[in-house]
């Protein structure tokens, strides 16, 4: 089981699609110089309009996958895996847009977003445990800015808590509690709740959107954009002019 868990979040986070384009970039720089809405609208219309889609691809893959690996059965934690996975998704594509806003170029955009998640997956707790991260760099601060750590520990919480393992090794006591495997194996903080690694992952989206408003906000400063306002096109009311009677009708 521990193995299975293992694999499968290590396949989850590392395998997150790239959420990143440059159109709707491009396409915010024209209609803004058009003046046709601001910043904020952007931001807020370019949030929304995408929630529908990545809980979709959340839901979809999530639940064929959840299940496979033989991973805790029950409903809340099945929508507690599935909300992280959709925190997750919104984390990666926030993440991308904010890069999109400082680096235009598509590929040089792809690089950049690729090799922060990079850094963030290896400084998460996974790969190398916590008390195994050097100090400088890796622990303080990249494992506590990195989002995989509250998304590793909050799936391992969701997993083991509440669980008992029979083990075989010698020396070993017959029955492991889920617990204990994550405190001593996997190293996680016990102190926190699972709602909470959630909680921090909801409001680590809000940070990268507000982020992202800023940079656009900043870079529109101080390049100097002008925007033009649009034409308000020219209304010509025709008043219709009264016909003058013929000399045959009669006015009643």
């Amino acid at each position: 089981m521990i193995q299975q868990c293992k694999h499968f979040c290590s396949k989850l986070l590392t395998n997150a699609d790239v959420f990143f384009s440059s159109g709707p970039i491009q396409v915010f720089e024209r209609e803004r110089l058009n003046g046709h809405y601001g910043v904020t609208a952007f931001v807020f219309g370019n949030t929304f309009s995408s929630l529908p889609y990545l809980l979709l691809i959340s839901l979809v893959p999530g639940a064929i996958a959840y299940y496979l690996p033989g991973l805790h059965k029950g409903y809340d934690h099945f929508i507690y895996f599935i909300l992280v996975l959709f925190a997750c998704m919104m984390l990666v594509e926030s993440l991308m847009m904010t890069v999109a806003s400082v680096v235009p170029n598509f590929l040089m955009g792809i690089i950049t977003g690729a090799g922060i998640q990079g850094f963030m997956i290896l400084g998460g707790g996974f790969f190398r445990l916590p008390r195994d991260l050097p100090q400088t760099f890796w622990k303080y601060p990249m494992y506590y800015i990195a989002f995989h750590k509250y998304a590793y520990q909050g799936m391992f919480k969701n997993e083991f808590e509440g669980l008992t393992f029979t083990s075989n090794q010698a020396g070993w006591p017959q029955t492991i509690h889920g617990e204990q495997i994550l405190r001593d194996h996997w190293q996680v903080e016990m102190g926190l709740s699972k709602w909470v690694d959630l909680a921090i992952l909801l409001g680590m989206v809000v940070l990268y959107r507000i982020l992202f408003l800023v940079i656009i906000k900043t870079t529109e400063k101080i390049t100097g954009i002008v925007v033009v306002p649009p034409k308000k096109s020219a209304q010509i009311l025709e008043i219709p002019i009264a016909k003058p009677l013929h000399n045959d009708q009669s006015v009643v």
